[in-house]
C-alpha cells in the first residue's frame, strides 16, 4: 500500500513541475507528457478504486423505469445471530458435518450447519419438529447477539425497492405485527395479507476463517432454517394475484416456491399446479421476475423449470441454484457435483445460454423467459434474449455495487474495505469455441453475444469483513431490476 502512495505522490509532484514548465514546452510535448502522467495516476489507484469509478459512470437510469411494483409471496422475521454461538447456547458439541435435506432434530441441525460451514456455502432447510423449533427460536431470539430484521425473499426485495421514493411497492405475504413494524412506510400491505403471528426464520451466520471444532469456514456465509407453515403452503399466492387488479403494477416480483419443499410430495404437486394456474392469471403485458432460492428436491426443481419458468420473463439465482437447476433438468455440465472455488465463467455461461435457448423464448414461443440474473460472490452475469431488455450493462453493475455496499453496510463502496476476487482472465464457454476475455478495471462491464443472447459480466468487490450476508441475493436482484428496462412487445 505504501508503495502506491509514494508512486501517487511522485506523479503528483511531476505534474506540478509540468505546470511550471508549461510555457517552455511545445503544445504537442505538453499534451503527451500530461496524458502520460494522468495515465500513471489512474494506474496508481487500486484496481478496486478504478472499478468503483467506472461503475459510477456506467450506472445510469433506464429511459423508462418502473412506477409500481407488486412483490410476493414469502415474508417473515429473520432472527440473525452467530451460528456457532447459538449451537453453543443449545449445548451442542462440535462434530462431523453431514447434509440433511430436512432437519428433524438438534443433532441434524448441528451436522447440517457444520457441513455447509465447512464448504462456505449458503443453504436453507425446513425444521420438521415444531416443538423443538420453538425452543431453538426462543433461545435464538433471547440471545444477546441476536438481531431482528425483515425476512423472506419477497419482503426483502420489496424493502430494498422501497428505498427508492419514486416507487410504490405492494407486498403480499404472511405479515405479522413485528414484520409490519419493520417494513418501510413506502410498502403497502393488503389487509387480507395480515396475520396475528409472525413467521420466524433463524439465520445462522459465520465469518471467513471462523472455526467450530475441526470445521473452518473458507468464507463468510449463512445457514437458514425454519418451521414455516404459512410460507411453506404459499398461503398468500391467491391473495397476491387478486390484489394486482386494484394495484395495477408494471412489474411483478414472485418468490417463495422453494418454501414448499417442507410439504409432502402430494401437497407440493397439488399446490404447484394451483400456483401455475394463479401465475397464468397475471396479465401477459406485466413482466414477472421469479427469484429462486436453495432447494434439494430435483423432481420439484424439474417441475418448476418446465411448468413455472415458461410463465415468467426473468429469474434471479446464485451458483448453488444454477448448478442444481441444470442437474435437475439434465442441462449442460449436469455431471458437475459442486463448484470448486470461484465458479468457472465459461461453465456458468454455458448453463445460462442453455436455459434461455432451450427453456426460454427462442426455443418455445409459449415461453416468456428472456432474462436471467446470475450472482455469485466474485461476479455477476446478466443474460438476456436480444430485443426484450435494455440498460443491462447498468443493471448488472448496479447489482454488483449493491453487493459491495450491503455486505459492508456502507452507503457507497469504500475501496479499502473490499477486494477483487473475480478472475482477471476467463473464457466465455467450455462447450463451444470461446472468446478469451481480459478484465480491464477501467471498463469492468464486459459483454458478448451468442446466437441472439447477450451476456453482461462484471466482477463484485467482495467485502473483507462483511457485516451481514442475509438478503444479499435479494438486494442484488432488486437493484438489477430497478435499473432494467423491459421493452414493450
Amino acid at each position: 500500500m505504501w508503495q502506491r502512495s509514494v508512486c501517487v505522490g511522485l506523479l503528483a509532484l511531476a505534474l506540478g513541475y509540468l505546470c511550471l514548465l508549461g510555457p517552455e514546452l511545445s503544445p504537442s510535448a505538453l499534451r503527451h507528457l500530461s496524458a502520460s502522467l494522468l495515465g500513471g495516476l489512474r494506474r496508481a489507484r487500486s484496481l478496486e478504486a478504478r472499478m468503483v469509478a467506472a461503475w459510477q459512470a456506467a450506472i445510469v437510469r433506464p429511459a423508462r423505469g418502473w412506477a409500481r411494483v407488486a412483490v410476493g409471496v414469502n415474508a417473515c422475521v429473520d432472527v440473525v445471530l452467530s451460528g456457532v454461538r447459538l449451537l453453543e447456547a443449545l449445548g451442542l458439541e462440535p462434530g462431523d458435518g453431514r447434509n440433511h435435506l430436512v432437519l428433524n432434530s438438534q443433532q441434524d441441525l448441528k451436522e447440517a450447519f457444520a457441513h455447509f460451514m465447512e464448504k462456505g456455502a449458503a443453504a436453507e432447510r425446513f425444521f420438521s419438529d415444531a416443538e423443538s423449533f420453538q425452543h431453538i427460536a426462543r433461545t435464538a431470539s433471547e440471545h444477546p447477539g441476536a438481531q431482528l430484521y425483515v425476512g423472506g425473499n419477497a419482503a426483502l426485495i420489496g424493502q430494498k425497492l422501497a428505498t427508492n421514493p419514486d416507487l410504490k411497492i405492494l407486498l403480499c405475504g404472511p405479515v405479522g405485527p413485528k414484520l409490519h413494524e419493520l417494513l418501510d412506510d413506502n410498502v403497502v400491505v393488503p389487509p387480507e395479507s395480515m396475520q396475528e403471528r409472525d413467521e420466524f426464520h433463524l439465520i445462522l451466520e459465520y465469518q471467513a476463517g471462523e472455526e467450530w471444532g475441526s470445521v473452518r469456514a473458507p468464507n463468510a456465509n449463512r445457514f437458514i432454517f425454519s418451521h414455516d407453515l404459512s410460507n411453506g403452503a404459499l398461503n398468500m399466492l391467491e391473495v397476491f394475484v387478486s390484489s394486482l387488479d386494484e394495484f395495477q403494477p408494471d412489474l411483478v416480483v414472485l418468490s417463495g416456491l422453494h418454501m414448499m419443499e417442507g410439504q409432502s410430495k402430494e401437497m407440493r404437486h397439488r399446490r404447484l399446479l394451483e400456483a401455475v394456474a394463479s401465475i397464468s392469471d397475471i396479465p401477459t403485458d406485466i413482466p414477472i421476475h421469479l427469484e429462486l432460492a436453495s432447494m434439494t428436491d430435483q423432481d420439484f426443481m424439474s417441475n418448476i423449470v418446465h411448468q413455472v419458468l415458461p410463465l415468467v420473463n426473468s429469474i434471479g439465482l446464485n451458483e448453488q441454484e444454477l448448478l442444481f437447476l441444470t442437474q435437475a433438468a439434465a442441462g449442460p455440465h449436469a455431471s458437475l457435483g459442486s463448484w470448486s472455488g470461484v465458479p468457472d465463467v465459461g461453465v456458468v455461461s454455458d448453463i445460462l445460454f442453455w436455459l434461455l435457448k432451450e427453456q426460454g423464448r427462442p426455443a418455445r414461443r409459449a415461453s416468456d423467459l428472456t432474462r436471467v440474473h446470475f450472482h455469485t460472490l466474485a461476479y455477476h452475469i446478466l443474460a438476456t434474449v436480444d430485443g426484450f431488455w435494455g440498460n443491462q450493462a447498468a443493471a448488472v453493475a448496479a447489482g454488483a455495487r449493491a453487493a459491495g455496499t450491503q455486505a459492508c453496510a456502507t452507503e457507497t463502496i469504500d475501496a479499502s474495505r473490499v477486494f477483487l476476487k473475480a478472475p482477471l482472465e476467463f473464457v466465455t464457454s467450455q462447450l463451444e469455441a470461446p472468446a478469451r476475455v481480459s478484465l480491464n478495471p477501467d471498463e469492468p462491464v464486459v459483454s458478448w453475444q451468442r446466437e441472439g443472447i447477450s451476456f453482461h459480466f462484471t466482477p463484485v468487490l467482495v467485502c473483507k469483513d462483511p457485516v451481514r450476508t442475509v438478503g444479499l441475493g435479494d438486494a442484488i436482484s432488486a437493484e438489477g431490476l430497478l435499473y432494467s428496462e423491459a421493452y414493450p412487445q
